[in-house]
């Protein structure tokens, strides 16, 4: 089969193909489509499932503790009144960039090799942001009154405080999700129609059916849809870089040695775009491997995103460097102990070493090809840089906290069973909403694929025997 040829990265030119040669139109649709529409379906993602339920179950325990109990059951105390809840924020934030930047960024740029990975990008954005909102919610500790956050017109004059930042991350994660979700479902509206036309079940044909809204396929709805989805990557592109942005405010307004520092915006936002893509990394792996995909998602798709971890890793590097390197320049004694000696040295100097090994030592082998197309290696290096990555906003938040400007105040913290079960149950929450998405949806875009495949068989001068038929995806099941 050509998928498996296509798979040994023995050649250096193998990997300039965004598609594995050989597909066609309906070779394209009836693959991606398959994956839905198949049955029985794949005892893997059974299995996946079941562990997501049980993490699942497991946050519901939690959060039903938590509200029975208050927040106190969390390892919190003063002066770490932020701890797990806001690095598991922050954290989740970053997750959900690369799906948007994929899409948005890469589509302006007129990047091919985005075609295949940002419809999943997406849905992991989508994703992430839902686990994201629930952190500052429970937070609150009493997350039943969420609205006051909410500049709403009311008879008591109840409006929020506009100098908190958990006014602007409202603002701006609410902004973010909402135009993500938009983007995401007019991308899918004729891969809807293609599944309305393949479905053998009528309940399936009926759902699909309603959500595709009357696509036929007409040059005017294609206009339209072009137009649109066009326009929406105008509107993302800013949001990349603001929303972490905003997020970061939440340290660095503040005056506490460790946060107050004008390079948090662009450190955050590159080292978003670094967990971001090591998620699509670790998703696209077993995605490929257990659909079939690896024709669609190819080793370009792998190299060019490991080459984009790699870059965005030096950023992070960069980051960490200059933060060390200004603590000791400003002359600041709180600075210089923050940065020179407590996280280094302190009682969490584990987590700090633990941090840069994962986030700037081990992406240093993406240098190497052979890292890069070996999709073993190359998951590892993926779940290290996730892991790095948490620890960083652990490193940030609870080195800071714990020792501030008063050695009185001084106070040792660690995450409870509580902390532990909820974050757990976020990722179990995660991966329950991305597998249903695949259960249900199209992960890779049929349509833009087909474009693909339309623009390679004209550029190297050859036809398909289908190329005769139209490329409307609708009309595709009617054929």
């Amino acid at each position: 089969m050509a998928q498996t040829e296509y798979e040994m990265p023995a050649f250096r030119g193998e990997t300039e193909k965004v598609i594995a040669p050989g597909h066609t139109y309906k070779t394209v649709t009836d693959d991606i489509s398959g994956v839905v529409l198949r049955r029985p379906y794949d005892r893997r993602w059974f299995a996946v499932m079941a562990v997501a339920f049980a993490l699942v179950s497991a946050l519901h325990l939690a959060i039903a503790w938590l509200l029975l109990k208050g927040v106190g059951v969390w390892g919190i105390n003063v002066p770490v009144m932020w701890g797990f809840a806001i690095v598991n924020f922050v954290w989740w934030i970053g997750i959900g960039h690369a799906g948007t930047l994929i899409s948005a960024i890469l589509l302006l740029l007129k990047q091919d090799w985005r075609t295949s990975i940002n419809r999943f990008a997406e849905a992991m954005t989508l994703f992430a942001v839902a686990c994201a909102g629930m952190f500052p919610l429970l937070h609150l500790g009493r997350p039943w009154v969420f609205y006051w956050l909410m500049p709403y017109p009311n008879t008591m004059d109840l409006w929020p405080q506009w100098r908190s930042p958990l006014i602007w991350d409202v603002f701006a994660v609410s902004t973010y999700g909402t135009v993500s979700l938009i983007f995401w479902y007019v991308g899918l509206i004729p891969d809807l129609a293609t599944l309305r036309d393949k479905a053998k079940n009528r309940a399936a044909r009926a759902v699909y059916g309603a959500m595709a809204m009357g696509w036929t396929g007409a040059s005017r709805h294609w206009h339209r849809y072009k137009m649109a989805y066009l326009l929406l990557a105008g509107l993302a592109t800013p949001l990349v870089v603001s929303v972490h942005s905003v997020v970061s405010f939440d340290f660095t307004i503040a005056i506490l040695p460790g946060w107050h520092s004008t390079i948090f915006p662009p450190y955050f936002v590159a080292g978003a775009i670094f967990s971001g893509f090591a998620m699509v990394i670790s998703i696209a792996i077993p995605l490929r491997e257990w659909y079939g995909l690896k024709g669609y998602i190819t080793m370009r798709h792998m190299d060019n995103m490991a080459k984009v971890t790699l870059a965005t890793g030096m950023l992070v590097g960069y980051g960490y460097f200059m933060e060390a390197f200004m603590g000791w320049y400003s002359g600041n004694l709180n600075e210089m102990f923050t940065q020179l000696y407590n996280r280094p040295f302190g009682p969490y100097a584990h987590t700090y070493w633990m941090m840069l090994t994962c986030n700037v030592f081990i992406p240093q082998l993406l240098w190497f090809r052979f890292f890069r197309t070996n999709m073993f290696w190359l998951f590892l290096i993926s779940i290290a840089v996730n892991v790095g990555m948490w620890l960083e906003r652990y490193v940030i938040i609870i080195t800071s906290l714990h020792r501030d400007f008063l050695p009185s105040s001084w106070s040792m913290y660690h995450g409870t069973i509580w902390d532990y079960m909820t974050y757990y149950g976020t990722i179990g929450f995660f991966l329950f909403l991305f597998f249903l998405f695949v259960r249900v949806l199209p992960a890779i875009s049929i349509t833009e694929m087909r474009e693909l495949v339309h623009e390679t068989s004209h550029h190297h001068g050859g036809h398909h025997a289908e190329s005769h038929g139209t490329a409307t995806p609708a009309t595709e099941g009617r054929a």
